[in-house]
């Protein structure tokens, strides 16, 4: 196998309308390649060689960097004065002059590693202006189509471009197959060591944001806003909104008519995913209070200096506040960025620890009850079957 030139440069052109590829580009990575083949043939790995090509002709040309010495000590790397200064008349001693080279062809060893050479570099070339062209749909939501599945990680088909949707970008318990078409928020291009790799999010608030902003109009002309957003994909989020105009009602807006707005964003995340819509406030107290909605708040206490409020409420709005798992109050804790510590009216004192007050009556005093009666019982029934067990062996 050898390399045909003029049967290379019809390829480099060829290639590079195929693959809508600068010519340029192509033919760098071709030229890479020929001065590595050259090496292996003819020279030294260690030799600094350039090729270039003229692709009208079908010619290379292959320039060999020599160092010049006093003493050629190796004939790869080095040349005398004289020898140097016959290519070029000014050369002097340190001065490193290239030497042009014109091999009728290569091996076949070398035409094989141009080839692997090329095609690699060629692939790389081709994902990297691919991954550029993505660069500024960063921030955006775009239609994917899942290709794999593997284990917890997502591959998807993007058009031209490849991505993948690790574990923590995903929304909690959806299922994914292949083929499967579904929105992703383009979250970044990440340049690693296996190169350049677009990353996708379903679960991050940006994606539930963008969402709301195909939605709500109003969002375009700046009438009304979306000012933090807490989430935890495929369980809850909380959106706080707000109007710059007087007398539109941010809440009802971005719910829409008969919830026509807030539905079709829940189609997308999925319908076990609960938004909360609360209204923003520029007093931390305010917006403390709506953040946990839909609790009742009796009072707000604020510690500016830690970022911290503790919140009283009624004894029947403690569960409520809390939410399950701790949901509510974690939600509204992000939302608002203070730390928030959920009492009920009737205790007393300084919280000391968070665990006691969601296990406080109404979420856990009735429930432990609950739990260590049946405990006992059950207990108590494990011993009484042991007892008739022991009595019908002693007959």
């Amino acid at each position: 196998m050898e390399l045909d030139y003029k049967q290379l440069s019809q390829v480099i052109k060829a290639i590079s309308e195929e693959k809508n590829l600068p010519e340029d580009s192509v033919r760098e990575v071709v030229e890479q390649a020929l001065a590595a083949a050259y090496r292996k043939d003819f020279g030294d790995r260690e030799q600094e060689i350039r090729v270039e090509m003229n692709l009208n002709k079908g010619e290379i040309d292959i320039y060999i960097s020599k160092e010049v010495v006093e003493e050629v000590g190796d004939e790869r790397f080095e040349l005398s004065l004289s020898q140097a200064q016959a290519i070029k008349k000014n050369a002097a001693i340190g001065d490193f002059i290239e030497i042009l080279e014109k091999p009728e062809t290569f091996g076949r060893v070398a035409a094989q590693t141009a080839k692997q050479v090329i095609l690699q570099r060629l692939r790389e070339a081709e994902r990297e202006i691919i991954l550029n062209e993505y660069q500024d749909k960063i921030g955006t939501v775009i239609n994917g189509i899942v290709s794999r599945v593997e284990g917890r990680l997502i591959r998807f088909e993007l058009g031209r471009a490849q991505a993948i949707m690790p574990a923590s970008e995903q929304i909690q318990n959806e299922r994914y197959h292949p083929g499967q078409r579904l929105k992703v928020y383009l979250k970044d291009v990440e340049r690693g060591f296996r190169g350049p790799q677009l990353v996708v999010s379903r679960g991050n608030k940006e994606f539930l944001e963008f969402l709301f902003r195909a939605e709500v109009p109003e969002m375009e002309n700046g009438a009304v806003e979306i000012k933090a957003i807490a989430r935890e994909a495929g369980v809850r989020s909380k959106i706080a909104v707000a109007s710059t105009v007087p007398g539109v009602d941010p809440v009802g807006t971005f719910v829409g008519g008969h919830g026509t707005r807030v539905n079709a964003v829940m189609s997308e995340v999925g319908e076990q995913e609960k938004i909360d819509i609360v209204v923003w406030d520029d007093s931390p107290k305010a917006f403390i209070e709506n953040a946990l909605s839909p609790t009742k708040v009796s009072s707000v206490e604020l510690d500016e200096n830690a970022k911290k409020a503790i919140v009283r409420v009624p004894e029947d709005q403690l569960s409520i506040a809390i939410g399950k798992s701790g949901q509510n109050v974690r939600l509204a804790s992000k939302l608002s960025g203070y730390e928030i510590d959920i009492m009920s009216d009737t205790s007393g004192g300084e919280v000391d620890k968070k665990a006691e007050i969601i296990t406080s009556k109404p979420l856990g005093g009735q429930r432990l009850k609950k739990k260590e009666a049946l405990e006992s019982s059950l207990l108590e029934a494990i011993e009484e079957h042991g007892e008739g067990e022991k009595a019908e062996e002693k007959k």
